[in-house]
């Protein structure tokens, strides 16, 4: 009897202590996905593990049971499909630490995406690359970092107005947060869009390669600068940090700062820049005139009142004083911007739609340039043109995100115009005193209204995406001179521009992709192509005569994209090919200029069909836990077809190489840099450009974690010394020369957080 008892308890015992084995081994575990930039959860993070399948929370959290030997496979729409082996899903199961992963924009669009601020630590964690920390004043310099986007500059120190791909000026959209723009003030442009941004408060670019950003605009290529995302602290809290650079060829002094106050609810703060500089010295040791004055006051507030709802509004202010600008007649004097914008945005329960999203902005630059400070012997005349611009509009999103899916459609409203007069004083001869007026911009206006939608799909491997946008464009002068009237049947224009892009990807295993993507767009012509009144704006000095009669631009694109991912090394090159009709460019009249200096007279016609193609690559290797190398090779081959030459203005091949080490436990960061730009042989004889040179340079940089509040950043351009110049820098006034750029150049940087 006891014996039966006991082997009774025992056998009781035994399936205790198996069904609590089996109820420990069926435990469901939890792993937590949170963006690395935003820290925000990933919610719809899809997830494949053995026989067990699902998505993540609204708090980015999957759970399930764990198995020995099994890899979990994870996929979302907006950060793409990566796998976590069985080791790894262990020791994150262990830590409890929330994952952390990057976006991955590429499933939705040829992007790049260029780390900027706001710190070293940020930036280090968000994406570990080498790009140098930027307290820049013009946002067009910053760019440039990106051997796929080269600039036009007409000063050696401001308003570097970029070109990507052969696209420029109205071909591309200057974004701020997918909406806010500038419109130079200039009618040479001396203040481009992106010379309007304040850095400072920017998180990242991102640039969007071709026709396919269409819930931003009908342009062939965006680049879309996104500001830094509000945080909200449980308790008030107020933070800041600033910042000071000094470079020693050109005395250029940098400096910026940030306060802030947080609160559950609440973000708000204050923002500055100032930054002046000299004349520097070029690789030959000879002076470029590049004196500027820059600064910037900005204000931005951020509420939210309840979980789901966020109110937003930001304010800039920009100037610019006695920039010089050798290449033309005048240099800038004054450049004053006012910058608005102002945002909501709601989630919606219960809807369809999940996300609601509301924008609006006004932009207005007052700009005047002048020759009173050019060094001119004889001087002949005194010339002034003050100049203005105006930009608003508005934008609503309805967004709908599920697991596998991004639904997007809205519509938007925007407004440009621009203004001005030049006055010319004769100094000299029998019309000595005289003053002649003119009217470069005759208060041309244009006026945009647009549908969109974007629609993303992800089914197992493969991603689709389909965007739209159907654009009403209207244009017209509201102070016409009766001459420019007299030349057309009509001064206001109206046109309907669709545009429709689709792309495929596909996982063709778990380190391969490959992407393609084809897009139609037109954009109507701009402010200046439509409107310009014998002013030299373009390659060579001819002046340009608007047109308000062009016909739309068309461009007829594909982009094929190979990804190779692995947990060490990734590589991407995108192939592209483009053919436009109805081109936009100027061509030679018989019409008399109205300076005596100007060769001549262009009048922007549709020239006919152009053909482009070209690539870029990217390459990254992490050959130790504290030593990395990348490369990046951007390529554009361009053919005016219509006039059996090539397009003016196209960058060469442009190569950039950097080895990094993180020492010290990442306290310390430094780089080796290379760059090489081959020679430009393709050049435009219809407009006069010149052959130009190849040349490489080397630089150092390196930053140092002195505290946690503490970094100093210090290193040093164009090492070698090297006198060489870009393809797209214009020639100086009185030389005909290039301008060159700084020869060696040493700085340092002292940043401070609170």
């Amino acid at each position: 009897m006891n014996i039966t008892i006991s082997m009774s308890k025992a056998i009781t015992l035994l399936l205790a202590m198996l069904i609590g084995m089996s109820a420990y081994a069926q435990k469901k575990e939890k792993l937590t996905f949170l963006d690395a930039e935003s820290k925000e959860p990933i919610v719809g993070l899809y997830f494949q593990y053995a026989k067990q399948s699902g998505a993540s929370n609204e708090n980015g959290q999957i759970e399930l049971y764990f198995t020995e030997g099994e890899g979990l496979i994870l996929s979302h729409i907006n950060y793409g499909k990566w796998q976590l082996k069985s080791k790894e899903l262990s020791e994150a199961l262990i830590s409890e630490e929330p994952l952390l992963k990057n976006k991955h924009i590429e499933i939705l669009q040829p992007v790049s995406v260029i780390s900027l601020r706001p710190n070293l630590a940020e930036k280090d964690q968000q994406l570990r690359l080498n790009d140098t920390e930027k307290i820049h004043h013009d946002a067009g310099a910053v760019l440039t970092l990106n051997p796929g986007i080269n600039a036009i500059r007409k000063s050696p120190a401001f308003g570097f107005d970029p070109v990507m791909r052969g696209f420029k000026y109205d071909q591309l959209n200057v974004v701020i947060d997918g909406l806010q723009s500038a419109s130079a003030a200039c009618p040479n442009r001396m203040d481009p869009g992106s010379s309007q941004i304040m850095l400072n408060q920017i998180k990242k670019v991102e640039i969007l390669k071709g026709p396919h950003a269409l819930r931003y605009g009908n342009a062939f290529g965006t680049i879309n600068f996104v500001s830094e995302s509000p945080l909200f602290t449980p308790e008030l809290a107020l933070s800041g940090r600033a910042s000071a650079l000094y470079e020693t060829n050109g005395n250029v002094i940098r400096n910026e700062a940030k306060v802030g106050l947080t609160s559950a609810q609440l973000n708000t703060g204050l923002l500055f820049s100032y930054s002046t500089g000299n004349d520097y010295k070029d690789g030959n040791g000879n002076s470029v005139a590049s004196d500027f004055q820059r600064g910037s006051l900005g204000a931005y507030l951020h509420y939210k009142p309840t979980g789901s709802d966020l109110f937003s509004l930001t304010v800039n202010r920009n100037f610019a004083r006695d920039v010089d600008f050798p290449t033309l007649g005048m240099d800038l004097r004054t450049d004053d911007t006012w910058m608005l914008n102002a945002a909501y945005e709601g989630e919606l329960e219960g809807q369809f739609f999940t996300k609601w999203v509301n924008k609006g902005y006004y932009t207005k630059v007052d700009h005047l340039m002048d020759n009173l400070m050019k060094p001119l012997d004889p001087r002949l005349m005194n010339a002034s043109t003050p100049a203005e611009t105006e930009n608003y509009g508005y934008r609503s999103e309805l967004q709908k995100l599920s697991n596998n899916a991004q639904f997007f459609l809205g519509l938007d409203y925007k407004s440009e115009s621009a203004e001005g007069e030049r006055v010319r004083e004769l100094l000299m001869g029998p019309n000595a005193g005289m003053k002649l007026y003119d009217n470069p911009w005759q208060k041309g206006k244009i006026d945009k209204s647009s549908l969109f939608s974007s629609y993303s799909l992800q089914v197992d491997n493969h991603s689709f995406h389909a965007s739209g946008r159907i654009e009403y464009n209207r244009a017209q002068s509201l102070d016409s001179e009766e001459t420019f009237e007299n030349m057309y049947e009509s001064t206001t224009a109206n046109e309907i521009n669709p545009a429709i892009s689709l792309g495929f990807k596909t996982e063709i295993n778990d380190n391969l992709s490959t992407a393609f993507w084809l897009a139609r767009a037109q954009r109507s012509a701009g402010l200046t192509e439509r409107y310009i009144n014998y002013f030299a704006v373009g390659v060579d000095p001819y002046e340009l005569l608007g047109n308000p009669g062009l016909s739309a631009e068309k461009n007829n694109q594909i982009d094929w994209v190979i990804s190779f991912d692995e947990k060490v090394w990734q590589s991407e090159v995108n192939f592209f090919a483009s053919y436009l009709t109805d081109y936009i460019g100027g061509v030679k009249t018989e019409l008399q200029p109205k300076l005596m200096n100007s060769p001549g007279v262009r009048q922007f016609v549709n020239i006919g069909e152009v053909f482009k193609t070209g690539f870029e690559f990217n390459f990254n290797h992490m050959i130790s836990e504290s030593l990395s190398h990348s490369v990046q090779l951007a390529y554009t081959y361009a053919e005016n077809l219509s006039w059996e030459e090539p397009l003016a203005e196209i960058a060469p091949l442009d190569l950039r190489y950097a080895i990094s080490a993180n020492l010290l436990d990442d306290r310390w960061r430094s780089s080796l840099n290379f760059r090489f730009v081959d020679r430009q042989n393709r050049v435009s004889a219809e407009f006069g450009e010149v052959k130009a040179p190849s040349f490489y340079l080397i630089g150092l940089e390196s930053s140092f974690k002195i505290t946690e509040k503490w970094h100093l950043k210090a290193g040093a351009n164009n090492l070698l010394d090297q006198a060489y110049y870009e393809h797209l820098n214009r020639p100086i006034l009185t030389t005909g020369e290039k301008i060159f750029a700084p020869g060696r150049n040493f700085y340092s940087m002292l940043i401070y957080r609170f």
